[in-house]
């Protein structure tokens, strides 16, 4: 398994890239918060899963669903998906993730 990696700043730098960079999906995208980071995998090579991109930063969320508001570039956490106009996240905290311990071991 080979990572690539893109650092932000900020968690808010990542659901941007995230919101902007992934239209295809639905307005609902999962992140994980694992070991100190907020992080998300892009699989680069879907059909064989060998490549994948990890975005991440520094950080910590806790489990729930999150309302980002592209304009003012915040977010927030609420109790439902309400609103086509923003993007929501969902924060996992896994309890084991290999891909991320392989990928955090290896920055």
């Amino acid at each position: 398994m080979k990572i690539e990696y893109e650092e932000f700043d900020t968690i808010e730098d990542i659901f941007m890239y995230m919101a902007s960079a992934a239209p295809p999906m639905k307005n609902t995208m999962p992140v994980n918060s694992y070991k100190g980071y907020v992080m998300s995998f892009i699989p680069l090579s879907p059909t064989t899963g060998e490549t994948y991109l990890m975005i991440y930063a520094k950080g910590s969320l806790e489990p729930g669903i999150y309302e980002f508001d592209v304009t003012s570039k915040s977010f927030k956490k609420v109790d439902g998906i309400e609103r086509a106009d923003k993007v929501y996240f969902i924060s996992l905290t896994p309890k084991r993730n290999t891909i991320a311990d392989y990928a955090i071991e290896n920055l």
